[in-house]
């Protein structure tokens, strides 16, 4: 098991069974939604079946290779403690991605309805990627990312997320349909919605979300900019 530096536990064995859940949840939903319909997400999630789109590389393979490199890019400011929780989740995701791969799509295919489809997939993504992150755990490497645009920009963080989401929906463009991409601005809200709602809940429970140290420490610095 994982310690700090002070000898404090940084990931218990009922963390770890929730950070599997939420990467299952995320994943089962992209994999079962948002490939099948080409609605996408933003961030780094967007950016994987973009790239997925391009090369025909795995998301299992995707998954690890741009979170580490975002993790590596941004070492000096998230620190040991933060990293080492947040490679749990990024190698949980790449193995439900390879898991789900073995079979065909298990949900109907929901591209006649593309609405349901935005709605569907925002609420698997903003479960799955709520419950990692109150578990003081990164969903991927768009925390790493963003926090150095951040400090590079001196800007707000919650900017920072809006416009990587903006550029890859853009991008995304070279393979999703215009109107397709207007559906994913509705997954893209609903699941930032849903993932603060999850985040929170119960947030007056110090205990119950037991953040690790070195997140604290991420969000007094955020906050203070």
């Amino acid at each position: 098991m994982f310690f700090s530096k002070n000898k404090k536990r940084l990931l218990t064995p009922g963390r770890f069974a929730v950070i599997l859940l939420g990467t299952a949840i995320s994943s089962f939903g992209i994999y079962n939604i948002h490939r099948q319909t080409h609605i996408t997400e933003g961030g780094v999630l967007g950016l994987i079946l973009l790239l997925n789109n391009w090369t025909g590389i795995s998301p299992s393979l995707l998954t690890p290779l741009l979170d580490i490199l975002c993790y590596a890019l941004a070492f000096r400011y998230l620190g040991k403690d933060f990293i080492k929780v947040s490679l749990i989740s990024t190698l949980s995701l790449a193995g439900f991605f390879k898991l789900w791969e073995q079979f065909p799509p298990v949900l109907p295919d929901l591209s006649a309805y593309p609405l349901a489809a935005a709605i569907a997939g925002g609420l698997f993504v903003g479960i799955g990627v709520g419950l990692i992150i109150r578990q003081g755990a990164s969903s991927g490497g768009d925390d790493a990312l963003a926090l150095i645009i951040s400090k590079l920009a001196h800007c707000r963080i919650s900017w920072v997320y809006l416009a990587t989401d903006i550029t890859v929906l853009l991008l995304s463009l070279s393979y999703i349909p215009l109107g397709r991409i207007a559906y994913s601005l509705v997954t893209v809200t609903i699941s930032s919605l849903l993932i603060e709602r999850v985040q929170m809940m119960g947030a007056g429970s110090k205990a119950k979300k037991a953040p690790i140290p070195a997140l604290e420490a991420l969000e007094k610095d955020l906050s203070s900019n």
